[in-house]
Order: C-alpha cells, then sequence, then structure tokens
C-alpha cells in the first residue's frame, strides 16, 4: 500500500493517517494503579481505510472502521486488539470470504462511528443507511445485523440506553427514505418492538437525538443530501440517469432497487451531504409513546449539533445541552472545521412554544458525554475534549459543573491529543462523578497512545495503558462491562 505521508490530505496525515495491521498485545504495561473494580473492554471505532483513498476527495467520516479495544480486569490489562469491520469490501481487501449478513439498500459499510454492546451482542455502527456489524467479544466480525430480523431499515451512530428500562432508543435516517426519519426501541432482548415514521423538512443528515424521561427530540437542522456530491459515489457510466432519478426523487420514498444502486459505495466516496442555508432549523418533540402526528416543532437558529450532552424534562420545559457548530459542510467539505464548536443550553418552552437558546462555555469542544446513569435525566456535570485550530483535537479534557458554572481542565501536555471520555461510576449508587474516566490520548511527540484512567472529581491520573502503537483519531467509544 502507498503511503500516506504528505499526502495534501490532513484526515490522512499525522494521527489522522491509518494504522496498517491489526495486532493483539497481551499483558500492556501500566502506570498506576487499575482499579480492580473495572472488569470489562474499553472499546472505541474510528475511520482507518482499508485502501488508500484519493487525498483530495476523502472525506474523514468514509474511512473503513476499524474498533480498538483493551481488555481489564483484576487490575491489569489483559489485551488490546484492533480490528477492520469487514464489510464485503473489506474482507475482499484483506483477501478473505465476505461475511454473511442482511445489509439494507445495498448499503454496506463498514461502520466506523461508534461501538456498544447490547442484549449480548456487540455492535459497531454508523449513521445513514447502513446497518450495524456484529462483532465477537474479541472484535471480529460476525456480520451485519438486523436485530433478528425486525429492524426494517438502517440504523444510527447514536442510539442512547433508558437506565429504567435497559431498552435502546434511536433516530436513523437515510436518503432513500425521502423526508422522513425513524424512531425506534430495541428491547432487552435484543428485538426493535416499536418504530414510528417521522416527517422532517427534506433530507437532512441528523447525526444523533435527545431522550428525556417522557419526549423524543429531534434535530431537523440545514445539512442535507446534495445530489451533485451524490453522484461521486456511482460508477461513471451510471452517472447520468442516477443523476436524472436523483434530482426527481430526493426528498420523496425512492424505491428500494434504485436507491440501492445509489447508495453503493467505497472508501474512495464522495461524501454527499452538505450545508443548506435554505433549510429551516428546527427541533421536533416526540411524546415517548406517541405516533407520528404528535410531533411539536420548534424553530432554532440556523447552526449544526453533531452531539447533545444530554436532555431532561423540567416542569413544562425541556432543557437540551448541545455542542452547537455555527454552519458544517459549507466551506469546508472533506471533515468538520467551520467555527469552533460552543456548548450551549436550548430551552424549549412547550407552552409558549419558543426556544431560548444560551452559551454555556464559549471553548472550542467536541465528544461530549455525561454518566450514563442519567441519560433523559437531569445532570450536573458534563464531560468534553477541547478542539483546537481548524477544529483539530487539542490536549485539553473539560469537565463541566452546570450548577455551579465552573469548568475543570485537565491537560495532557503540549504534544498530547485527547479523545473522548467515558464515565465508569464506582459502583451502582456512586455519585454522579463518583468514579473514573477512561479515554485515548496520544503523544505525538512518542507516537503512541495510551488509555488514560482519571479520578472523575479531580481529573487525576489514577492509571496509564501504555500502548506498543498509536490509535488514530476517531470518535466514540464505550465501557463494556463483563457483567452489565
Amino acid at each position: 500500500m502507498a503511503t500516506v505521508t504528505d499526502s495534501g490530505s490532513r484526515y490522512l496525515e499525522g494521527n489522522y493517517a491509518p494504522v496498517r495491521e491489526e495486532r493483539t498485545v497481551t499483558d500492556l504495561p501500566v502506570t498506576g494503579t487499575i482499579p480492580d473494580r473495572l472488569d470489562g473492554r474499553y472499546l472505541r471505532n474510528g475511520p482507518n481505510p482499508v485502501v488508500d483513498p484519493d487525498p483530495a476527495t476523502y472525506h474523514w467520516f468514509l474511512g473503513t472502521g476499524m474498533v480498538h479495544g483493551l481488555r481489564l480486569r483484576d487490575g491489569a490489562a489483559q489485551w488490546y486488539r484492533n480490528r477492520w469491520v469487514r464489510s464485503a469490501d473489506v474482507a475482499r481487501a484483506l483477501g478473505e470470504q465476505p461475511r454473511p449478513g442482511p445489509v439494507h439498500a445495498g448499503f454496506d459499510f463498514a461502520a466506523n462511528t461508534h461501538v456498544i454492546g447490547h442484549a449480548g451482542r456487540t455492535l459497531a455502527i454508523v449513521e445513514a443507511g447502513p446497518r450495524p456489524y456484529e462483532l465477537t467479544d474479541e472484535l471480529d466480525t460476525v456480520g451485519a445485523c438486523d436485530f433478528d430480523g425486525t429492524l426494517p431499515g438502517g440504523y444510527t451512530a447514536h442510539p442512547l440506553e433508558d437506565p429504567a428500562t435497559g431498552e435502546l432508543h434511536a433516530v436513523s435516517y437515510y436518503w432513500g427514505w425521502g423526508n422522513k426519519v425513524q424512531y425506534s426501541v430495541i428491547g432487552t432482548d435484543g428485538r426493535v418492538r416499536r418504530t414510528v415514521d417521522i416527517e422532517v423538512g427534506g433530507s437532512p443528515m441528523m447525526h444523533a437525538f435527545s431522550l428525556t424521561e417522557d419526549h423524543v427530540i429531534i434535530y431537523d437542522l440545514p445539512v442535507t443530501f446534495d445530489v451533485e456530491r451524490a453522484m461521486g459515489i456511482v460508477p461513471k457510466v451510471a452517472a447520468r440517469p442516477a443523476r436524472f432519478l436523483a434530482e426527481r426523487l430526493v426528498g420523496r420514498a425512492v424505491p428500494a432497487a434504485i436507491a440501492s444502486r445509489i447508495s453503493r459505495r467505497a472508501d474512495n466516496a464522495t461524501f454527499p451531504y452538505t450545508w443548506n442555508p435554505d433549510y429551516p432549523a428546527r427541533v421536533g418533540v416526540l411524546p415517548r409513546e406517541g405516533g407520528a402526528d404528535d410531533v411539536r416543532w420548534f424553530d432554532v437558529e440556523p447552526c449544526y449539533v453533531f452531539h447533545p450532552l444530554n436532555a431532561f424534562d423540567d416542569a413544562g420545559r425541556i432543557v437540551l445541552d448541545v455542542v452547537r457548530h455555527p454552519k458544517m459542510f459549507d466551506t469546508h467539505k472533506l471533515g468538520p472545521n467551520e467555527g469552533p464548536p460552543t456548548l450551549e443550553r436550548w430551552t424549549i418552552d412547550l407552552e409558549a412554544g419558543k426556544v431560548l437558546e444560551e452559551r454555556l462555555d464559549d471553548r472550542g469542544q467536541e465528544f461530549p458525554r455525561v454518566d450514563e446513569r442519567l441519560v433523559g435525566r437531569r445532570h450536573r456535570y458534563g464531560y468534553s475534549v477541547g478542539l483546537g485550530a481548524n477544529d483539530d483535537f487539542d490536549s485539553a479534557l473539560l469537565k463541566h459543573d452546570l450548577a455551579s458554572d465552573r469548568t475543570d481542565v485537565r491537560d495532557f501536555g503540549a504534544h498530547a491529543a485527547a479523545g473522548e471520555f467515558v464515565f465508569v461510576p464506582a459502583h451502582a449508587d456512586a455519585g454522579e462523578d463518583e468514579g473514573v474516566l477512561m479515554g485515548l490520548v496520544h503523544d505525538a511527540e512518542a507516537d503512541r497512545s495510551d488509555l488514560m484512567i482519571l479520578d472523575a472529581q479531580s481529573l487525576d491520573t489514577v492509571a496509564s495503558v501504555h500502548l506498543p502503537t498509536r490509535v488514530p483519531h476517531g470518535f466514540h467509544g464505550s465501557w463494556v462491562p463483563t457483567t452489565p
């Protein structure tokens, strides 16, 4: 394979560049002491092209998914593994037979955005139409997953588990569905028990949603499917008829056979979503047990939200804490770089029909996480990663105390870049910040990564697990305990 050094694409250089081999390393060295109570796997997903893309057109979001994992038990880091997610194209590129599985609308993509555990499965997930890929505990690919035939279409990168019921809630989108998105609930048995099709303004990119005890929140924002860019995923011989069809069908439900032809893509595809200044920005509120006709819409200032921190109901209001980007994929088409994303609070007044928007922290930041025992409930603390110039990862982890308007900062040093951190409580009844934070930090000088385990109250280091390699900048991860 050709080198990506000096490629001309920031997303193929430095710690964005892919690693070239899968590794299994046991008995990793540790500085400090891993708490004995940590028995499980820390998992993280992200783009890692299996074949060299064209640097001029490569979009960070389209890189082949690679899942990295560390097994912690009895105060030791027992193993580190990294494995490509084997979609059919990836398997063939590696000289392997494709895994069987029910892909959606021909959209077979090596999920690169998140990795979660639910109902005994480990799932690599992505948005926009593909289905999840199931992995073994050791991160080998089983195949595409439709939850025992109960998932009617594609899925999302950002489901949320209700801490009271253990059910997995999601809002999924796919351009071929036209002007609808789909709310779904997966039970603790790993089967879809409920779906609601929700009409939206067109064909938006809906990266995430929010959940409260009583409501589902839909972010219908002005990043939408772009027909001209979408033609970059179609072979040249088919581009003219595909464009003809897409221009007439986009925003409407598309017959599955046609959508399948247009949706087929490889790692070198063109990312088909762009900023649309003519598309209204709004949020929808659906009662959790309501139907499509029960959605209420509320206008917000034009912006884009990849990641809400959390949401909760508050006596006739709904409070949403989100990371707000001023716009997305407008002048910068190959990755997020449209001005500093900031932490904001949007309060929906259900009676007045208005949204109050206020800024909580004006530092550039992303990848917000909350204690997952409080998903949909009132929270005090949130954790996010600092972003520097050009929305690059920087060395800061931010801990927001939203009760006292205080933010504590852990700086990992001049040559460090911190990824997303997840919170793990000390025990089932622990306080909201009583536990540890886990995340990967890259040392550019040594060109390798550590799994950092921090005390969530003080942000001091509890332990550092030293990896023999680097983990490229990626997206999201999870702590999956051995016994949930």
